[in-house]
């Protein structure tokens, strides 16, 4: 079985509703894990932009959310996870914002891509704190058994 991330409230290549958005309520949106390998030990979830500032003209992939030492049985994360509904264990990392936590599409111009990227792991990651994405992913290096991604737009209105 290959490793897969869905969500409820969008298909992949299909806008995010405005509900976890900076123009709704900021939330994380309700995500599913199919098909993660018997021998993971744990999961990462990244969620980043790789249009920022503009699509037209992109410079930086902005990371919106890092949770990483996602139990390997986890069926997903309820929508409005980041922060006290994770489950068990997992920590969360800093966003491009500096904060830990989600932090939704806020695009300041255009249509934007969100990548929301799931990692199976072959081992746990050591408590590192709130690491940043360049941390996680050095943390990840020769770990990962497997990968999925699902992929969400977002324009704020009247852009």
């Amino acid at each position: 079985m290959t490793l897969e991330i869905l969500s409820r409230v969008f298909e992949n290549g299909d806008p995010i509703p405005a509900r976890y958005t900076c123009d709704g309520d900021d939330i994380s949106p309700p995500l599913e894990f199919r098909g993660v390998p018997e021998t993971a030990k744990s999961l990462v979830l990244i969620v980043d932009d790789p249009d920022a500032p503009d699509p037209a003209a992109p410079l930086r992939v902005w990371t919106h959310w890092i949770v990483y030492n996602l139990p390997p049985d986890s069926a997903g994360l309820m929508e409005a996870a980041s922060g006290r509904e994770l489950p068990a264990g997992c920590r969360e990392g800093l966003n491009d914002s500096r904060e830990e936590g989600y932090g939704g599409p806020c695009p300041p111009i255009g249509r934007h891509r969100y990548f929301h990227k799931l990692y199976a792991l072959d081992r746990e990651l050591p408590d590192l704190g709130a690491p940043d994405r360049k941390s996680i992913e050095e943390a990840m290096d020769g770990h990962v058994l497997a990968s999925a991604e699902l992929i969400g737009t977002y324009a704020r209105p009247g852009s």
